[in-house]
This record gives structure tokens, C-alpha cells and sequence, in this order.
């Protein structure tokens, strides 16, 4: 076990534009935004996704926002600038053995659990770990409760990014204020 201030956790939820039936004829931010896969909802959608990065405790270190279609994998080098963890908790979007190669390279160690058919799962695939990781699903649930981040409202990318750096400056004060 690591002292928490070595530790952070990746993960991505989408900011969905539109509900599902009208992906094909949305048109805000045409050019920007397109269709992307929800795997935990087993639903496609249009909009953005949004990628962060939370210690331990649940502070918001670093956040990226991309087109829906990105895959999490290209966007982890602009989302570890300047992270000083050096363990870094993933789910199974970030399973490669050629990223974590890379990344070992700088500094850090990616640790995502193994598919349940893949050798070693089960000694690999810790419990405590495991639990470890859902800290940044309650983080994604609290911006959703408290901050309603799933339905931004704005019509430009200037609106977009002003309202993510509100909703996580809020979250990181709250963060503060309750530790």
C-alpha cells in the first residue's frame, strides 16, 4: 500500500448534447462534438467526454474534455501534465501493456485490472484496489448531483469550458472547505 498522496485515479464519463434518438441531426457544436460509444450505459451518444484526473481524497487535479469518439488512451499524456502521483489507478479502457510501458518511461505506474479472461485475473484484480478506483465514480456522481454537469446548457466552447472551470473550482472549494 501507497501513503494516498502518491495515488490518483483516471477515468472519463460523457457529457452527452442530446438524448439518443436525435445523434444523427444534432447540430450544436457541429465540427466538435460527434457520436461516441457509453459502455457503462451500453448506449451511444453525441457529445463530449470528459476526462479527469482525482486524488485519492477526491480532489480534482486535471480534467480534458474531447469529442465523444476519442479514446481515453490518447488523451493521458495531456491529462498527467504535471501530476506528481506516480501510481495511477485505471479502469479497463486504459488496458494496455504498451501504455503502461510508456508511462513507466515518465515516471508513473498505471495499474488497471485484467479482464476476467486473462491470465492472472483473479490474483491480479485486488478487491482493495478495485475499491480504491470507485472514488472517482463518487466524484462523477457528486458533479452530476450537486452541479448538474451532464447538462451544461451552453452553446459555445468558450460557454463550455467557463462552466467546467466553475463546476470543478466549486468541487475542489467544497473539497477544501470539508476536509
Amino acid at each position: 500500500m501507497l501513503p494516498s498522496d502518491k495515488l490518483a485515479i483516471i477515468d472519463s464519463f460523457p457529457l452527452p448534447l442530446c438524448q439518443p434518438v436525435r445523434n444523427k441531426r444534432a447540430t450544436i457544436f457541429k465540427g466538435v462534438a460527434d457520436i461516441g460509444y457509453n459502455a457503462s450505459k451500453h448506449l451511444w451518444f453525441y457529445g463530449f467526454k470528459i476526462l479527469m484526473l482525482v486524488t485519492l481524497p477526491g480532489y480534482i487535479l486535471n480534467y480534458v474534455v474531447t469529442s465523444a469518439s476519442v479514446h481515453d488512451i490518447k488523451m493521458i499524456y495531456e491529462l498527467l501534465e504535471e501530476c506528481r502521483q506516480s501510481v495511477i489507478l485505471g479502469d479497463l479502457g486504459y488496458l494496455s501493456s504498451e501504455l503502461k510501458k510508456d508511462l513507466k518511461r515518465e515516471g508513473y505506474h498505471l495499474w488497471t485490472p485484467f479482464r476476467q479472461d486473462m491470465a492472472e485475473a483473479e490474483k491480479h484484480n485486488n478487491w482493495k484496489v478495485m475499491a480504491l478506483r470507485r472514488t472517482i465514480e463518487t466524484r462523477f456522481s457528486e458533479l452530476c448531483r450537486l452541479f448538474d454537469i451532464e447538462h451544461t446548457l451552453t452553446r459555445s466552447l468558450a460557454g463550455l469550458q467557463l462552466r467546467m472551470e466553475q463546476i470543478i473550482l466549486d468541487h475542489n472549494l467544497r473539497y477544501f472547505e470539508m476536509n
